[in-house]
């Protein structure tokens, strides 16, 4: 039988969170337990929860760990080691706050909302490893108040494209009068967000994006590809314009990777980003660097920007080009305007060359 060690209590803020089983392993190639992973969230503190406040967010957990062989439940197979968690767990204290949710279904969910660290210490003490926000505050749900632009590379391209990629990223953004700020997903991708005025609706935020990435595709049409089938993307970095789609999310800033060297996503500054790789920023050096930099994101949510200028262009796509909507994930209902959503190599009506 496994011995278990007591449970120690943390004060976070004037609450008392209490951790149990402190030292059981969580990352063992990198010898972290489950108080290091507590620890580590409290050590970045204002970034984990400048990231998370007032937003809907899903729990990614892996209770047992990170270990060989560890996989994620999936909606097709829930037999996995962990799991996301989308509605509040039971048994929360009275402090944990939550938001309700509307999914694509039609059916709702009331989602931890984190308003103070407490809660992200009490998430972690769950096994909460990654946090998935969403792209709203709680005071308006339906109106989105973050572009989220997903640089994903595909086979045979890594992080050295995805950071040629942002470049012209940035130059756009520019363009339009906007700013972007990175951060590595902490795996091989990279992650651009844009504050943007909670006026538009997730479809118009959606389109916004696909508007933007046609128009990187057309700018670097050997880097970058919109298509959302596997099969015709080839070796570019994929525009995930399916990230700002409601009840998708992207992992936080400062969250940690299930992998085994507990990689976490790190904000960053744009001179850093030519220079950095993913594994540079794990649960043992990130502390530091908070400590001397602090949160390369702190002023995200400072300048919001409307997204006019970005549906213009959408609808220049669809006018002069017939450019208009692109598939949405197999499991949302079908969306007015959206083409089919047929594997195109098993699609018998598609045109053959």
């Amino acid at each position: 039988m496994a011995r278990t060690t007591p449970a120690v209590e943390l004060e976070v803020g004037g609450r008392t969170v209490r951790v149990s089983n402190p030292d059981k392993v969580y990352f063992a190639e990198r010898g972290v337990t489950k108080i290091d992973v507590v620890q580590y969230f409290l050590s970045v503190g204002d970034g984990i929860l400048g990231a998370l406040h007032e937003r809907p967010t899903t729990l990614e957990r892996w209770p047992g760990g990170v270990f060989e062989g560890a996989k994620l439940s999936t909606r097709m197979d829930n037999r996995g080691d962990a799991f996301y968690q989308k509605r509040v767990p039971q048994n929360a204290p009275e402090y944990v706050q939550t938001a309700r949710i509307g999914f694509p279904s039609g059916r709702t969910a009331d989602e931890v909302c984190p308003t103070e660290l407490a809660v992200v210490a009490w998430c972690a003490n769950l096994g909460t490893l990654t946090f998935h926000p969403w792209p709203v505050r709680r005071t308006d749900v339906d109106r989105p108040d973050q572009l989220r632009i997903d640089l994903d590379p595909q086979p045979g391209t890594d992080f050295t494209q995805a950071v040629t990629v942002s470049a012209e990223v940035r130059a756009l953004l520019h363009e339009l009068g906007m700013a972007g700020h990175p951060k590595t997903s902490g795996g091989r991708g990279l992650h651009v967000y844009v504050p943007i005025e909670p006026r538009w609706s997730f479809v118009d935020a959606r389109r916004a994006v696909i508007a933007f990435g046609r128009e990187l595709e057309r700018r670097m049409p050997d880097q970058v590809t919109m298509n959302w089938w596997k099969e015709e993307r080839g070796r570019r970095i994929f525009i995930d314009y399916n990230q700002m789609a409601r009840d998708r999310t992207i992992a936080s800033a400062y969250s940690i990777r299930a992998n085994p060297r507990a990689t976490v996503s790190a904000p960053l500054r744009w001179d850093e980003v030519p220079d950095v790789a993913p594994n540079d920023f794990d649960v043992i050096t990130m502390p530091a660097r908070f400590a001397e930099i602090g949160d390369p994101h702190a002023e995200l949510d400072r300048h919001p920007y409307p997204i006019d200028a970005l549906l213009e262009m959408a609808d220049r796509d669809l006018r002069d080009h017939g450019r208009g909507d692109l598939p949405y994930p197999p499991e949302y209902p079908k969306m007015p305007g959206e083409p089919k959503r047929v594997q195109p190599s098993r699609d018998t009506d598609r045109p053959r060359t």
